[in-house]
C-alpha cells in the first residue's frame, strides 16, 4: 500500500492520481460510500483527474424485490405482527407499501434490532410475531444470533438477507457495463475477510481495493486502483486494514454458516442471481416464516417489480445515474418515492436528492 511521507491529505492523493494520467471508471457496492462520494463531492473531484465512479447494488433495501415487500404486506394484512427496519415502511408495490398496510389496521413495526423483535414476541405472546431480515454479511450474523439461543414459539425470520460476491460475479457475466476496478465495502469485509474477493481479480483480471468510509480513505483507495490499473496488475488490497482482517471475523462467518443455506433468487434490477440469497437452514424451520407461513404466502399476488419509468434497476446496476431517470425530483422524491432508491437512506436517489440537489 502506498504511503505519503508527511500525511494522507486530499490534495495529495489527487495529485498523486493525476500524475498517473489514466482514465478509468470504478464501481462500489454500498450505500455508505455513495453517501460519502456525494456528501464530500468526490465525484467531481475524481472526475477532474480521470476517474469515473458509478454506484453498483449496494443499497440492501433496494435489492430486495417488490415481490418480497408485497409478502411482508400480505402476511401483516392477514393479521401476523410485521417488524421491520425504518427504510422498509416506505418502499412501493403495486398493493401499496408496508406504510399503507398499516394505515389500514395492519400490525406493522419499526424496530431497530432484531432483539426488539424478540422482545416484543416476548411480550406479546398471543401474537405471531415475524421479522422480516434485509441486509448483506454485515447484519445477517445479528439475525442468527437469538436464533441460535432461545427465542419464543410465536416468533419468526422471513430472510431478505443477500450476499455480496454473487452480485459481482453476476455484473461480469451480464457484459452491460465496463469496470475498470471495485471499491469494495469496508463493513461486509470485516465479516468476510478479502478472500471472497479473490476470485474475481484472478477470473476477470480486475484490482480491487476494500475501503473504509471516511473521504480520504475513498480517494486513497481510488488511487490504489489507478496505480493497479496503470501497473497492469489485479490484486486485492486493503485501505480499510484498521479495521478489516484478511481473514475476517471467524466467529460470524460460522454463524452465517450455521444458520444459513444459500439459494436462487431475483434481486431488484437483476435476472435470479444464482444461490445469492440467504434462507434458514431446515433445522429453524419452526421460526421460518416462509415454511410457518407457507399457505399464506402463497396468495401473495403478482407485483410489478417497479412503477412504469422508474430506474431504479438501472441505477442498481450502475447503468444510469440518479438524475439521469425522468421521474427523478419531478413526480419522484423522498416524500413521494416511486421506487426504493429513493426511500433508502443508502439509495442513490435519495443520496443524489439530499446532497446533489442541495448544491444546485
Amino acid at each position: 500500500m502506498f504511503k505519503f511521507r508527511d500525511g494522507k491529505t486530499s490534495e495529495k492523493i489527487l495529485n498523486e492520481i493525476k500524475n498517473l494520467n489514466i482514465e478509468c471508471k470504478l464501481m462500489h457496492v454500498c450505500g455508505t460510500h455513495q453517501d460519502t462520494m456525494v456528501r464530500f463531492g468526490l465525484e467531481e473531484l475524481l472526475s477532474d483527474v480521470g476517474i469515473e465512479i458509478r454506484q453498483g447494488p449496494g443499497c440492501p433495501v433496494c435489492v430486495t424485490t417488490s415481490s418480497e415487500v408485497a409478502a411482508g404486506i400480505t402476511l401483516a394484512r392477514s393479521g401476523k405482527t410485521i417488524c421491520v427496519f425504518g427504510d422498509m415502511m416506505k418502499v412501493p408495490t403495486t398493493i401499496g407499501s408496508l406504510n399503507d398496510a398499516k394505515a389500514d389496521g395492519a400490525d406493522v413495526r419499526i424496530v431497530y434490532s432484531i432483539e426488539d423483535a424478540v422482545k416484543l414476541a416476548v411480550s406479546l405472546p398471543e401474537k405471531d410475531v415475524i421479522f422480516m431480515a434485509v441486509g448483506f454479511e454485515t447484519t445477517s450474523p445479528t439475525t442468527a444470533v437469538p436464533l441460535n439461543k432461545e427465542v419464543p414459539k410465536n416468533f419468526s425470520i422471513y430472510s431478505c438477507h443477500r450476499i455480496v460476491p454473487p452480485a459481482l460475479e453476476a455484473i461480469f457475466s451480464m457484459g452491460e457495463i465496463k469496470v475498470d476496478g471495485f471499491i469494495q465495502p469496508g463493513h461486509v469485509s470485516v465479516i468476510t475477510g478479502l478472500g471472497i474477493f479473490e476470485p474475481f481479480s484472478s477470473k476477470y483480471k480486475i484490482p480491487q481495493v476494500v475501503a473504509g468510509f471516511e473521504p480520504l480513505d475513498l480517494l486513497m483507495a481510488s488511487y490504489m486502483l489507478a496505480k493497479q490499473i496503470k501497473e497492469g496488475t489485479a490484486e486485492v488490497e486493503n485501505e480499510y486494514s484498521r479495521l478489516v482482517k484478511a481473514e475476517g471475523n471467524i466467529k460470524a462467518q460460522k454463524l452465517i454458516t450455521d444458520t444459513f443455506e444459500t439459494v436462487d433468487r431475483r434481486w431488484r434490477g437483476f435476472p435470479v442471481i444464482s444461490k445469492s440469497t440467504l434462507v434458514l437452514k431446515s433445522k429453524f424451520e419452526s421460526n421460518d416464516a416462509s415454511k410457518v407461513y407457507e399457505d399464506i404466502l402463497k396468495n401473495v399476488p403478482e407485483v410489478e417489480d417497479e412503477p412504469k419509468g422508474c430506474r431504479c434497476g438501472e441505477v442498481l446496476r450502475g447503468l444510469i445515474r440518479s438524475e439521469e431517470c425522468p421521474m427523478f425530483g419531478r413526480t419522484c422524491n423522498p416524500s413521494k418515492p416511486l421506487g426504493p432508491c429513493m426511500v433508502s437512506h443508502e439509495g442513490g436517489c435519495n443520496i443524489a436528492f439530499r446532497f446533489r440537489a442541495a448544491k444546485r
